[in-house]
C-alpha cells in the first residue's frame, strides 16, 4: 500500500494534466487498451497518449502487457493507478 506522501506526489503529477487524468479514467474499466483506442476515446492524437503513458508507466500507475511489441501495446491500470484515480474522483 502506498503511503500518503507517495499518493500526494502522484496526485501532483496526474492532476495538472488533462491527458493523464483522462487516460486513467479511460483505463478504469479494467479492459486492456492500445494507445490509439485511448486517443480516440479522449479525443486527442496517439502521440500525446503515448508520451503520457510513458510517464504514467514510470510512476507505476499503468502497466504494459507486451513491452516488446512495436505496435499494439496493451495497457491497463495498476492497483496504484486505481488508488490515485479514486482520490481524483473524490474532488
Amino acid at each position: 500500500m502506498e503511503n500518503n506522501t507517495e499518493i500526494i506526489n502522484l496526485l501532483g503529477y496526474v492532476k495538472p494534466s488533462k491527458y493523464r487524468k483522462s487516460i486513467l479514467v479511460t483505463l478504469d474499466n479494467g479492459k486492456f487498451k492500445i494507445p490509439s483506442e485511448i486517443a480516440d476515446e479522449i479525443g486527442t492524437i496517439t502521440s500525446h497518449v503515448s508520451s503520457n503513458l510513458r510517464g504514467l508507466k514510470e510512476k507505476g500507475l499503468v502497466k504494459c502487457l507486451n513491452e516488446d511489441a512495436k505496435k499494439g501495446r496493451l495497457y491497463f491500470l495498476t492497483k496504484k493507478g486505481k488508488n490515485v484515480l479514486k482520490h481524483i474522483k473524490k474532488d
